[in-house]
């Protein structure tokens, strides 16, 4: 009798207890990559409840989707990646202007590394800086992660609290989280400073 099962993250169709039986075939179009990621998020956002002993395990399903979701963020604000140096824009908000810059830091084969930075005179959100962080793109996985933000960097999956920096639990799941939520913001209130010729 064979048993029918889901498909998980990365193709991986779940078969029961007998183990798992690995898809050699990754979804075709980039709108696969974007639902699957909103159902396996499932508006935990990466972040499964608190097992037994009270902390917490990594939805580590939940976190890559959220990665290759960001990847395809990315690629609609700054489509020729791969071959461009540097994209900026506006982003509107209403009591909010700044000029969003990406800034290719490092090209190689398969990954880039990107700078992004928020220019403004006003201040963000009440804070007293401008976010600014460093994004790796890994363009074989089509997945992109957060390894440095606001001069912080090295993030581990998981962090027992308190700890030595002060860190969350899920800090490498929230500053991902943060850039889904800001490359939306972008996509949403983001406009062009070149000038458009018709």
């Amino acid at each position: 009798m064979t048993q029918t099962g889901r498909v998980g993250i990365l193709g991986i169709r779940y078969r029961g207890p007998r183990g798992l039986q690995l898809s050699d075939k990754r979804p075709e179009t980039s709108a696969d990559i974007v639902s699957r990621s909103k159902v396996l998020l499932g508006g935990r956002g990466g972040v499964r409840a608190p097992d037994k002993r009270g902390g917490y395990s990594v939805d580590l399903g939940g976190h890559m989707a959220e990665c290759d979701a960001n990847y395809h963020r990315l690629k609609r604000l700054f489509p020729n990646l791969r071959t461009s140096d540097s994209v900026d824009f506006a982003l509107y908000l209403p009591s909010f202007k700044a000029d969003v810059v990406f800034t290719v830091g490092d090209k190689g084969r398969y990954t880039t590394v990107l700078h992004m930075a928020v220019r403004s005179d006003q201040k963000w959100m009440g804070m007293a800086t401008t976010p600014e962080m460093t994004i790796r793109v890994y363009h074989d996985a089509q997945s992109a992660e957060v390894i440095s933000y606001q001069n912080q960097n090295r993030f581990h999956g998981k962090y027992d609290y308190p700890n030595a920096r002060m860190r969350q639990r899920d800090e490498k799941v929230q500053v991902n989280r943060f850039l889904g939520e800001f490359l939306t913001l972008c996509l949403t209130h983001g406009a062009s400073n070149q000038p458009i010729s018709f």
